[in-house]
């Protein structure tokens, strides 16, 4: 893509999926994109560091919704940084410890 984006589509499994991230990434960042299944799944396996949720008020209807069935899994992150704008409202969260 322009400016050097690049996506990997990986099925075999969500740790390798990041191992081939790390690979690629060559000791930059590495972020997670998806709908709220595959987030939800880093966050039970404990594979997320830091995450930034961008909450803006629009009513969409029905959906998956992020903080469902996670069993503990939010309780290792604190929020970080909490900034409101006027069309959203940005949410920090960062691993414990």
């Amino acid at each position: 893509m322009e400016g050097g984006t690049v996506f990997h589509f990986v099925t075999d499994g969500i740790e390798a999926g990041l191992e081939r991230a790390y690979a690629a990434a060559d000791g930059q960042d590495v972020r997670l994109a998806g709908g709220v299944s595959a987030i939800q799944q880093y966050l039970r396996a404990g594979l997320v560091d830091e995450m930034h949720l961008a909450y803006v008020p629009l009513l969409l209807g029905s959906g998956e919704r992020l903080w469902d069935n996670l069993d503990e899994a939010p309780n290792g992150y604190e929020i970080a940084e909490f900034v409101g704008t006027p069309g959203a409202l940005h949410v920090r969260f960062m691993r414990k410890g």
